[in-house]
């Protein structure tokens, strides 16, 4: 069974995030919050829980994962950000935006898009998620707690209520602690309501031409 914390959403406790985050510098994953989803995670530069993540999610190895980062200057180190781009994220973060870029050789192969060399990393605004990212040191992976993919069994991980599907992120959230509490090693539950809204995906890997891929809780204009 998964340990569950429970964290104050602004203040989180430092003695449980230094137990969180020993664990995951010894492979564990974990369901946490963020500003959009709930998400699995782990530590980016663990390999054996990189390969525990993409196994749960049943995901194959030419689809990248993304990742969370402190701040835009973080991003830098894990990713090539041209000068029209630092300006375009500058005012996205933090924030409900995921966006795609050149990897730098910081990014393990394990997280990549194989053909592109490119990645998905964000700056959520959210308490619990920096705490953890400060505290690592490291950034940390964020897929949605979404186990629907296109290459899996959906019977095997949906759910039905009054006659509807509903993906299991979209659980009520003591329900989605019940479903990955043999799944993961630890829940952290930060009080706060459960949101259903994805991130805005914005693939900036041509910096003069970016690309809306999803729209989600972060509004952004083309121009």
């Amino acid at each position: 069974m998964s340990t569950i914390y429970r964290l104050h959403p602004d203040n989180p406790q430092p003695r449980s995030i230094a137990q969180i985050v020993s664990a995951l510098r010894g492979g564990a994953i974990m369901l946490y919050p963020t500003d959009t989803v709930y998400a699995i995670g782990c530590d980016l530069m663990s390999k054996s829980a990189l390969e525990r993540v993409r196994k749960l999610k049943q995901m194959s190895n030419d689809k990248p994962l993304t990742f969370l980062c402190s701040s835009l200057s973080n991003i830098a180190e894990y990713a090539n950000v041209s000068d029209v781009n630092y300006r375009t994220m500058k005012s996205l973060v933090p924030g409900p935006f995921t966006f795609i870029l050149p990897a730098t050789k910081l990014v393990p192969k394990l997280v990549l898009n194989p053909k592109r060399k490119t990645t998905g990393i964000r700056v959520p605004d959210h308490g619990v998620s920096q705490a953890l990212i400060d505290a690592l040191d490291n950034p940390i992976i964020s897929t949605s707690a979404n186990l629907v993919e296109d290459d899996i069994n959906e019977e095997d991980f949906d759910r039905k209520q009054n006659g509807k599907r509903r993906n299991v992120c979209e659980l009520p959230k003591m329900e989605l602690f019940d479903y990955f509490s043999k799944l993961v090693d630890l829940i952290i539950d930060d009080g706060s309501d459960h949101t259903y809204e994805v991130s805005t995906i914005l693939d900036l890997t041509d910096d003069l031409h970016p690309q809306i891929v999803r729209q989600g809780l972060g509004k952004f204009d083309l121009l």
